[in-house]
């Protein structure tokens, strides 16, 4: 399709684009980004960051430059072409789906056939709503636990991405409790329901293997409480500016802890 000169993408769909394009398992090569970058005459500004961050510079300074987006959304349909992808559709699948939830919100959309479609802007969702289903498709794609998807909603975003993890220790703690039957928070939680005299373990806590590893995991849980249940975590850290990735590898370890409490044994 032949565009007029498009206005600049906003910086979270440009942020939540270049994520998509840019993810280390599932989109472009470096030296993909590289060629493409110089095939629509966009500047690689920064070509030692981060793949992601590598777009999103590229791609601001051409928007700041031109005014337009124009060149971008060229840059997606060579990224997006399916005939790049017939030997793995399995990342076609996922790419454009991504790609597709940003471009919503500047009016376009990347069809089956790799071409653009003029669409009407979605004006339903917010930047913040997107954040929300970034972070549930990441999780979904590591195979998190389910009970971290529950976590993923736009209001816990709304300041940043502290306020997920925040909740999702919390629920950690919480499906301790049930487990136990113990009403008690925190450390002292943690401490009686894993302690030498435990009401949950997590194997056969026979040999003195399987009670290091039991061991290991209540410092684990007591990490966390420490990271997140200081008393000054009373008060939401809107100043502790968690990244995606931060996250991200946070909820690995909570799901981690989840996994573990699938199997768990009530022993008293």
């Amino acid at each position: 399709m032949s565009m007029n000169k498009i206005p600049p993408f906003p910086q979270a769909v440009l942020e939540g684009i270049c994520r998509a394009i840019g993810d280390t398992n599932t989109g472009l090569t470096g030296t993909q980004i590289g060629a493409y970058l110089a095939q629509e005459h966009i500047s690689d500004v920064d070509p030692l960051n981060t793949k992601w961050k590598r777009l999103y510079n590229a791609f601001a300074e051409f928007q700041n430059k031109e005014r337009c987006s124009n060149n971008i959304l060229n840059f997606i349909k060579l990224a997006l072409c399916p005939s790049r992808y017939i030997d793995n559709k399995e990342r076609f699948d996922i790419l454009p789906e991504r790609t597709n939830q940003q471009l919503a919100f500047v009016g376009f959309s990347i069809k089956e056939d790799g071409n653009l479609l003029k669409i009407d802007k979605a004006s339903t969702i917010s930047d913040v709503q997107i954040k929300a289903d970034n972070l549930k498709q990441e999780i979904e794609k590591r195979k998190g636990h389910h009970e971290l998807i529950k976590y993923c909603k736009a209001e816990l975003l709304a300041n940043n991405y502290f306020h997920a993890v925040f909740e999702a220790n919390k629920g950690l703690l919480a499906r301790i409790r049930e487990l136990s039957g113990l009403s008690t928070d925190g450390n002292a939680l943690i401490e009686e329901v894993f302690s030498q005299n435990p009401i949950l373990i997590i194997n056969n806590y026979i040999s003195p293997s399987e009670r290091d590893e039991h061991k290991g995991f209540c410092n684990i849980l007591k990490g966390l409480c420490g990271m997140f249940r200081n008393p000054d975590a009373h008060e939401p850290k809107i100043s502790w500016n968690i990244s995606e990735q931060d996250a991200l590898e946070i909820l690995g370890i909570i799901s981690y802890c989840h996994r573990r409490l699938d199997n768990a044994q009530k022993i008293r």
